[in-house]
């Protein structure tokens, strides 16, 4: 992995709960709130000072613009939700350039073992019991956040091990 593992040790605690609270409230509510986009950008933007030489912090923020753009072209064919492509948008600094495509094959992994989760769950009595008014449960989308944010912590933990890489 190309992002170093100091790098994801000190995004890792700050990204965390902004990464749980979107797979919880995208489930919930199916919405990925703007705060948590602005916050884990403004995560980005702090901690990646210290975390990332400059020139691999700056060339993070080119990445943003490109996922946005492409997230906003997605979004407004119908493809993806607003809040998803705004979310991968926050996302894209975190990955460092050479570890895109293994980064990808997760998230592919991840989305599919969450959808079969999702739908298996709320076909259950007890998902239904538990929690009768989360939006996802009676909707046929699916809420994205639910891959989006775990395969971001995942990609991070990954290379807290893994990674030896100079970003």
């Amino acid at each position: 992995m190309l992002l170093n593992a100091q790098s994801a040790i000190w995004f890792l605690p700050f990204v965390a709960p902004i990464a749980l609270w979107v797979a919880w409230s995208d489930m919930k509510w199916m919405k990925i709130h703007n705060y948590a986009v602005l916050a884990l950008v403004a995560v980005y933007l702090v901690i990646g000072l210290i975390a990332l030489p400059l020139h691999s912090w700056a060339w993070g923020w080119a990445s943003l613009a490109v996922v946005l753009v492409v997230g906003f072209v997605l979004s407004s064919v119908g493809l993806l939700g607003a809040g998803d492509a705004k979310f991968a948008a926050a996302m894209a600094p975190f990955i460092a350039l050479g570890d895109l495509s293994l980064f990808l094959m997760m998230l592919a992994c991840v989305t599919l073992v969450s959808f079969v989760a999702h739908r298996l769950a709320r076909r259950t009595r007890l998902v239904q019991g538990l929690v009768p008014e989360w939006e996802s449960l009676h909707r046929s989308e699916f809420p994205m956040g639910l891959a989006l944010g775990p395969s971001l912590l995942f990609y991070l933990c990954l290379a807290t091990i893994f990674g030896n890489g100079t970003t």
